[in-house]
């Protein structure tokens, strides 16, 4: 192959990986949102975990076991 040609499909392949990677983010912002709008998960208790980590501090989400010893 040519180098020319091997450019090419670099240039060709980073562009389809751009592409990609941005519809992967924004899906994934739209689930963030959609999951947080339909009351499953509250993102922004998660957001704090950092700032508020103390070790007497509360969990953000209780613990609790099923009966077969899985947690929830």
């Amino acid at each position: 192959m040519e180098i020319e040609k091997i450019r090419e499909l670099q240039a060709y392949g980073y562009l389809i990986l751009v592409i990609f990677l941005t519809v992967v983010l924004y899906a994934y912002i739209h689930h963030l949102y959609k999951t947080q709008r339909s009351g499953e998960k509250d993102y922004e208790k998660y957001s704090d975990l950092a700032l508020k980590d103390d070790i007497s501090s509360s969990p953000v989400e209780e613990y609790t076991k099923d009966e077969k010893g899985r947690s929830k």
